[in-house]
């Protein structure tokens, strides 16, 4: 698909800002949807929380990407926090789905967020984009997140959903917090270790984006994850290889339950996630194993 001008939702976080780059640095027209008033014509007005979109502005886009969302990792998850991160991520994707229905000539495609926390706890369970939703808050919040993308799929515009694992980046997210510490030779295994974590790396995680974007026909879920998750414990071993430091701690699960509360669930949860639809949909990984997904955030 040929495509000029893409809206960018969440385009100052970790894999939005890598998106723009990627994007802007190949010939793309970006507009970026910011809550501020608008300082050039590159950027559009916009408040997820209220359902507010200036609509006239996504005139003429091809494309609206929405990765949007107050941080499920930035600090602890009491009850007006939790509701924080769900109304950022379901308000903001049903005012922007609901602009993209109302355009007289709508984009071809709108490519929203969600996350691997769709399917919950796996155990040792593997799981792909045809496995049901799992149980608890942050599996709920997938489930409602992606269905408030309706208007933009009951309009016709080609709709996917990037439920997207642990990203391997310094800017941000969880890999963000581990990197100064593993270098400061302060890494551990969190809990028992034997918890699957499906990560991506950043270049992957942006040019799985940028495939979906502009490969006719893709719609839906698609999970982005690296192939071949691998335990907290190898993880945590990878870490200390690649970065050529110690790794001879452990926090144990009762002291990540203390400090993190309910989020301590996500930290020592497994989520054995395959990405069966990415890969048959014809993309290639360039980091498909952990060693080469941190030494290119390294």
């Amino acid at each position: 698909m040929q495509l000029s001008r893409i809206a960018v939702a969440g385009a100052s976080g970790l894999i939005g800002s890598a998106l723009v780059r990627s994007l802007t640095a190949d010939g793309y027209e970006v507009v970026r949807l910011v809550r501020r008033e608008p300082s050039g014509e590159d950027e559009v007005r916009w408040d997820p929380e209220a359902g507010q979109v200036d609509a006239a502005g996504l005139a003429g886009c091809d494309a609206v990407v929405n990765l949007a969302g107050a941080g499920v990792g930035s600090r602890r998850w009491t009850d007006a926090y939790k509701t924080r991160i769900r109304c950022s991520r379901v308000l903001g994707t049903k005012a922007l789905a609901e602009a993209v229905a109302s355009l007289d000539e709508p984009p071809r495609v709108f490519v929203n967020g969600s996350a691997m926390g769709y399917y919950g706890e796996t155990g040792d369970r593997v799981v792909d984009e045809d496995s049901p939703a799992g149980e608890g808050f942050l599996p709920e919040l997938c489930v409602e997140w992606e269905g408030a993308a309706a208007p933009a799929q009951q309009a016709g515009v080609r709709t996917v959903f990037t439920r997207t694992g642990l990203v391997v980046g310094r800017g941000g997210g969880a890999w963000g917090r581990l990197f100064p510490l593993f270098k400061a030779g302060l890494g551990a295994r969190l809990g028992d270790g034997r918890q699957y974590w499906s990560f991506i790396a950043l270049h992957d995680e942006v040019a799985a984006i940028r495939h979906l974007l502009e490969t006719d026909g893709l719609s839906g879920p698609f999970n982005l994850t690296a192939p071949h998750p691998l335990t907290n414990r190898e993880i945590t071993e990878a870490m200390g290889r690649v970065l050529h430091r110690p790794t001879l701690f452990t926090v144990p699960a009762p002291v990540l339950r203390g400090v993190l509360g309910e989020m301590a669930g996500d930290v020592l949860g497994s989520a054995r996630v395959r990405p069966t639809r990415l890969l048959e949909s014809g993309f290639t990984f360039a980091f498909p194993d952990i060693d080469g997904a941190i030494r290119a955030a390294a």
